[in-house]
């Protein structure tokens, strides 16, 4: 079914290789966008990209040369430029905070906002001179109920929404939109690690009484990705079953 007709227009979902990054770039794609997907994992991202029949590229968001290596490469791949930002890519070192190392605290911010902002530095430009662009931003349903563990990572995912209203009004005149979505408990590979009776107790505190599906999150990527969304930034969609319904 086609709710946003994306035909002309090109993707780069960042951490795309699987969960709500690669039901992303499916959606996407039978919107008829042209796709890329970015991961870390040459072997992952190859198969991925040939199952969804969409292009790929294996770079490490943590080394400190990667956005240079993704400008370096979209041309061959995204001839006509990237229309739709999705910033995906995110990564966990949970633990109290006063067992959190600078590293676990370093290795979450560079990857869960450093790059985002990186990348979305990178890429605005040509969004700008084509007055057209979207850019959707991952945020989670912890950076605005709080979690114990997470510190760092709701640090991160707080800034990310931050970021994403004060960029949406710089740019809103050249008909770029910025919006984040924010998930609530999504199945997932990381969520599959938790153990059931957690899960039960997760599940307890879900209006809607289930995890969500990475498909439910990338349709609401989708439709903030759409032309039919022109009129929406500086936004965050929840998408987390009535867990949480504040602002």
């Amino acid at each position: 079914m086609t709710f946003a007709n994306l035909t002309g227009l090109t993707a780069l979902v960042t951490g795309g290789s699987r969960g709500i990054g690669k039901a992303t770039a499916q959606l996407l794609k039978a919107q008829g966008a042209e796709v890329v997907i970015l991961g870390s994992n040459v072997e992952t991202v190859e198969k991925t990209a040939t199952e969804l029949q969409v292009k790929g590229l294996a770079v490490d968001l943590f080394q400190p040369d990667s956005i240079a290596k993704i400008e370096s490469a979209l041309p061959q791949v995204a001839p006509g430029g990237i229309d739709i930002l999705v910033n995906n890519a995110g990564i966990t070192k949970d633990g109290l905070f006063l067992r959190q190392s600078e590293e676990a605290w370093e290795q979450v911010l560079t990857i869960n906002l450093q790059r985002v902002v990186q990348l979305t530095r990178a890429l605005l430009p040509e969004m700008t001179k084509k007055n057209f662009g979207r850019i959707i931003n991952l945020s989670s349903i912890v950076s605005h109920m709080g979690n114990v563990g997470q510190t760092n990572y709701i640090t991160s995912k707080a800034a990310i929404t931050g970021f994403t209203k004060a960029l949406a009004k710089e740019v809103a005149r050249k008909n770029v939109t910025v919006n984040a979505v924010a998930p609530g408990f999504v199945a997932t590979d990381m969520t599959n690690t938790i153990p059931d009776q957690i899960k039960e107790k997760f599940i307890q505190q879900i209006p809607a009484n289930r995890f969500g599906e990475a498909t439910e999150i990338a349709a609401a990527i989708a439709f903030l990705a759409s032309r039919e969304a022109a009129y929406i930034t500086g936004t965050t969609l929840h998408v987390n079953g009535g867990m949480y319904v504040g602002n």
